[in-house]
């Protein structure tokens, strides 16, 4: 099939779009109000951006009545956020958190979570979520869209603290994410989860890049440094 979003129609019953870019990690993302309202919500758009110094990202919609969300306002009004792993356990939590509530409705509290303290941020933490990111706000690109839901903004932040429980930690010191079983989004209605991993080494001695990939600032830099 072919189509073109917006000008020639994909004569499906749904639009397959979403379906096309997956699995998606989510942006379980809390914050705090200028009046110290507890805010978490889910975004599908989320992705770590670079390594050195860790930024990650979350993109997120206006809401059904055209109004910017709250994660965003917050986020920008405070300079603060907190990105926390959603996952299988936490599935049913993760989407009542979805919901769309008045701005002093405390969604911890509506999915029935405890709160953690942060460290270095205000914002709190998802008890029971094996990593949390604290995040403190770089800038937003908003991006005009079509429709009350179309336009988007991409929040951007600089992570400068993470918690990993201790018990997902294999004893090599790797991340168990078999373990944690983390879900992501699909297309429609649907989710997956990570249940399975396969490994792949690129070839050659490209250690530098290798430190990158590998997401370790320390080697990378120490390699890319080394004389060739």
């Amino acid at each position: 099939m072919y189509y073109e979003p917006g000008v020639i129609p994909h004569g499906l019953k749904y639009d397959p779009f979403k379906s096309c870019v997956v699995p998606r990690p989510i942006g379980w993302i809390s914050t705090l109000d200028r009046d110290g309202n507890h805010n978490l919500a889910p975004y599908s758009q989320f992705q770590n951006v670079t390594f050195d110094p860790p930024i990650v990202m979350f993109a997120a919609n206006q809401d059904s009545k055209g109004v910017r969300k709250d994660s965003v306002r917050n986020a920008e009004d405070t300079g603060e956020f907190v990105w926390n792993m959603a996952t299988w356990d936490l599935r049913e939590a993760v989407n009542i958190s979805a919901q769309e509530l008045p701005r002093d409705v405390d969604e911890f509290e509506r999915a029935g979570l405890e709160k953690l303290a942060s460290r270095l941020v205000k914002p709190m933490r998802v008890k029971g979520s094996p990593i949390q990111f604290e995040c403190t706000y770089l800038n937003t690109l908003r991006f005009p869209g079509n429709g009350v839901m179309g336009s988007a903004d991409v929040v951007f932040g600089k992570v400068v603290a993470v918690h990993i429980a201790d018990e997902v930690l294999d004893p090599n010191g790797l991340v168990d994410i078999l373990k944690i079983r983390p879900i992501a989004r699909m297309g429609y209605f649907d989710y997956t989860t990570v249940d399975s991993k396969f490994r792949m080494v690129i070839p050659g001695d490209q250690r530098a890049l290798l430190g990158g990939l590998e997401g370790s600032p320390d080697k990378a830099r120490a390699e890319a440094q080394t004389p060739g």
